[in-house]
This record gives C-alpha cells, structure tokens and sequence, in this order.
C-alpha cells in the first residue's frame, strides 16, 4: 500500500508581501515507498557507497598525484628483458627502438623461448649490430613444459646488472627516456617499480574495450600502490632488483600457473616500503592489443586464473569493488521494473553516480594517454561491466590454458 503526503509551506505575512509581490506557496510532496522498493533501494545506495570509496578514496589519490620528473642523470646500469616466442614480426618492428635509449650504461637480454619463425637468424644479426645485447636461447624439453614464468628466470639468470627492467616482444617505449625514468631510484630501499602500459589506438570497438579495460586495471593498480597497498603489476613495463628475484626463489611459488609471472611476483613482495610508480608520458610503453575477440578471452582468462592466487586481503578488495559494481547494476535494473516513483529514484542514483565519476575519470584517461575515450565513458563503462561478467562465468569453467604464446 502507497500514501501520499502534500505539504504546504506558507511564508510569514512580512516575508511574502514586499514591494506588492504575490505569494507562490511552495509544494513538497513526500512518496512512500513499499518495503520491498525500499529495500532495493537501499541496496542499490550501499553499493553506490562502496564504489564511491574506491572513487573519491582510492583512484582520486592517482588524479592528484603530481607526475614526476624524469631525472636528469643515470645511476646505475640496468639489464633490460625481453621474453619472445615465434615473435619475428614483432621483434623486427619494436626491439630497435630499445637501442636508442637515452641511458649511458644498460644492455638487452633477449630469451629466445624454443622460436622456430626465423627469430633465432634475426637475433644472430643484431648481435653484430650491437654490443650491449645478450641472446639467451631455450631449447625444447620433453622433461618439462616450459612457459614464460621460465623464460623470464633464464633471462633474470643472464643478466649483468642487478636493476631489471622488463617489458614484451610488441612493446615500444613512448620514448627515449624510458630507461632514464625507470632507473634505480635514489632511494635503494626501493626494489620494485610499477609502470604503466597502453594499448595502441585501432578502428574497433573491440580495441576501444580493451584500452578502457587497461586504463581501469592500471588506475587500480597504481592507486592501491600510492595508497600503500601494491597488488600487481605489468610485464609490459616493470622493474625490479635482480637481488630480491632470488631472495624470494623467484616463482617457485607458482611456477605451475601459466600467468602471474608481473601480478604474482608483485603481488607477494611488494608493499609500501619497497614500491614506487611512474606515470611520466616518456615512462610509457605502447604496446600491441589483440586483434580479434578469441585472443582477448584467452588473455583475460589466464589473469583470471592467476587473481585466484593474490593475497586474501586483495582478493577481498578486489572482489568487494567488482560484486558492488554487479550488484549496482542488477539491482538498477530490477528498481526498473518497480513504480515509476521508485524507477526516478533509481534514475537519480545512477546519475549522481555518473556526474561523480565524470570528474574523476575523464582527468585520469587523459592522463593516462587515453584521452579519445573520456567522450564515450558512461557506455564503455556499462560494456566492460558486461564483458567482464561473462568472462568472469566462462572462466570458471572450460580447460586450462598453459601456453603463453
């Protein structure tokens, strides 16, 4: 049952009647609500409460955050890696580029992972060219499967230098002070640096899926580590002591998951002692988004699996932010089917959600070299909820995926 309630507000005599003005009595009307609409839509409030920590507590701190300086000098020399595997086009379109380097002292380590594309005869040629790369070749092996987490180690095994910086076969640097912003920091009780990696801008919508899905991995991601609570980080663009892989056996953790070989490693040593981010433009690397639908699923699928396997507290405040973002979105759409009272309060729950948000995000794509994609948030927001969902059911089930290439 439904009541309706009119209030009349009348002003005091000497307040209505100045200068002749007529009096306009001023309607209030108050809508009761069936308990079950009220219900729905105080869940629906709840859930925008949480989202709104994750907004205005976490992903604002990287909105204001003052973007650092690339330094004016090299510290310390660094080994540079690289993992490939039949990556021949790749390697000839991006791995020059890492030559070019504005850095004094550094060399690249490539880790041939079993390539039978003509990746071994490439290399071979640039070994002539360049003095500063080191080519690591891993054979075949029926006695184990070999993955990348084993080619990252052969490569980490190899390297000169104790500071490493890792990034992938279709990875360019944004520029040539890549290097000089991803140094050693000053500071040597930082051992581990988290960067930041785009995707390429192409004509699809699916394209346009995946950079705004980046972006959104990357705001939380660093975020949570200028919040002091690191949980991942890209192998696209990363860095770390050589000294701490082996302090911490490296990933025989998890050497049996095909994925995890950045968010895992980052996910068990990290914190906020020992972790810095840089999100200079010339810090980036861009870097080849899959082509076609097939390829993505699997790539979500593999860090699907590996999120399995994070810290209990990140995987609470993880799960927290996706399960209020579904819950919003499934309890907005049942308040739709509700009265029409219920439906406008629903309406303007979205809204302020919106308007809040548009503050925030628009800011951080353009800084984050998305800014082409603040125009179109509202809706790539409402599709990647629903992509990710369905990807999150198929990949609960189905075969394990144990290559990476």
């Amino acid at each position: 049952m439904r009541a309706y309630f009119c209030l009349i507000f009348y002003p005091h005599k000497s307040d209505l009647q100045i200068k002749n003005e007529k009096f306009v009595p001023i309607y209030f009307t108050i809508v009761i609500l069936t308990p079950l609409e009220i219900i729905l839509l105080s869940i629906l409030v709840f859930c925008l409460l949480v989202q709104l920590y994750y907004v205005l507590f976490v992903h604002l701190k990287l909105a204001r955050v003052s973007v650092e300086e690339v330094p004016f000098s090299a510290r310390k020399p660094i080994s540079v890696i690289v993992c490939a595997r039949n990556e021949i086009v790749n390697l000839e379109k991006y791995l020059p580029s890492l030559f070019s380097q504005n850095y004094p002292e550094f060399e690249v380590v490539v880790v041939n992972d079993r390539s039978w594309d003509g990746t071994e005869d490439f290399l071979e040629a640039l070994e002539k060219q360049h003095r500063n790369i080191k080519v690591v070749k891993i054979l075949d092996n029926d006695k184990f499967i070999a993955g990348k987490k084993f080619a990252v180690t052969m490569g980490i095994k190899a390297a000169k230098y104790d500071w490493l910086v890792f990034t992938d076969a279709d990875c360019m640097p944004a520029s040539d002070n890549w290097l000089m912003d991803m140094q050693q920091p000053a500071d040597e009780q930082t051992e581990i640096i988290l960067g930041y990696s785009p995707y390429m801008k192409k004509r699809s919508l699916l394209n346009a899926l995946i950079r705004f899905e980046t972006f959104f991995t990357a705001v939380n991601y660093l975020s949570f580590a200028l919040k002091g609570m690191p949980y991942m980080g890209v192998g696209r663009n990363m860095a770390y002591k050589k000294s701490l892989f082996f302090k911490n056996k490296g990933f025989a953790a998890h050497m049996h998951i095909p994925s995890g070989d950045d968010d895992l490693f980052v996910n068990a040593h990290a914190n906020s002692d020992n972790t810095e981010i840089r999100i200079h433009p010339d810090s980036h690397v861009w870097s080849e988004p899959n082509k076609n639908w097939a390829g993505y699923l699997r790539q979500k699928k593999r860090h699907f699996g590996a999120g399995k396997f994070y810290k209990p507290k990140h995987k609470f405040i993880l799960s927290l932010q996706i399960i209020s973002q579904f819950l919003f979105y499934a309890f907005f759409a049942a308040c739709m089917f509700l009265s029409r009272e219920a439906q406008y309060v629903a309406l303007g729950i979205l809204g302020l959600s919106i308007v809040i948000r548009c503050f925030i995000y628009p800011k951080l794509l353009k800084r984050l070299n998305y800014g082409d994609l603040r125009w179109w948030f509202p809706i790539l927001d409402i599709l990647l909820f629903l992509f990710l969902t369905l990807n999150g059911f198929l990949s609960m089930f189905g075969k394990k995926n144990v290559k990476w290439k």
